[in-house]
């Protein structure tokens, strides 16, 4: 099990990304935009930049949804490796069946 701290972290940081997730698009978008005035771009880099850097979507990492594991994530269960095999093997994931050979 992860610490309650590293767990509780990263849901702040998914929150404050979802909070600026509107506001950060809109001045990216700008910051990019080929015509505008260079001015309101470097504006636009200036105001994203004060931005929080727990809001930025590359700040949050992925972790099981069981035991907070930060590390051997599977995006598409949202599980560790452990708790996935730990599942498989009680039969708690529809269709996956553990390999014997």
């Amino acid at each position: 099990m992860a610490k309650k701290s590293a767990i509780e972290k990263n849901k702040r940081r998914e929150r404050l990304v979802k909070q600026y997730a509107a506001k950060r698009e809109r001045l990216k978008a700008l910051a990019s935009d080929k015509n505008a005035a260079p001015e309101e771009a470097f504006a636009a880099r200036l105001k994203l930049a004060e931005l929080p850097r727990n809001a930025s979507p590359t700040r949050v990492h992925n972790r099981c949804e069981l035991t907070g594991r930060p590390k051997a994530f599977y995006r598409r269960f949202k599980l560790s490796r452990i708790a996935l095999r730990d599942l498989a093997s009680r039969g708690q994931i529809p269709g996956m069946v553990k390999a014997s050979w």
